[in-house]
């Protein structure tokens, strides 16, 4: 199960929301124009997994099982930077992945790993 959910951040979360946070979080810090079509076409992307995420997180905590995992890690990176723009009302609608969402970043060695970013 672990392995299944390791495939599916990559194969179908991480392309869709590494385009968001190039075109809503990178572009804009470094000045460039963001293409409103990529912006879209990726938020429907990523909104279809994240339905495939809410139903998952209806039968257990995390997404591979009760357990943290790396399936749940191998997302922070990515939902770390849309939290901070549009695209965290993707997350925010969906119950289960808002509480996935807000339980993996509260991991205290999340916090240790941003503190060493942000020095």
């Amino acid at each position: 199960m672990l392995l299944q959910w390791m495939v599916v951040e990559e194969q179908q979360f991480e392309p869709a929301a590494s385009k968001l946070v190039w075109e809503l979080v990178l572009k804009p810090f470094l000045g460039i124009p963001v293409e409103e079509a990529v912006v879209e076409e990726n938020k429907d992307k990523l909104a279809k997994v994240l339905d495939v995420y809410e139903s998952r997180l209806v039968q257990s905590k995390y997404l591979a099982c009760d357990c943290f995992t790396l399936a749940d890690m191998h997302h922070l990176p990515c939902i770390d930077y849309l939290m901070g723009s549009e695209a965290k009302a993707l997350f925010d609608s969906r119950p289960h992945v808002s509480a996935w969402v807000e339980d993996i970043r509260a991991r205290p060695a999340w916090a240790k790993a941003l503190a060493i970013r942000n020095k």
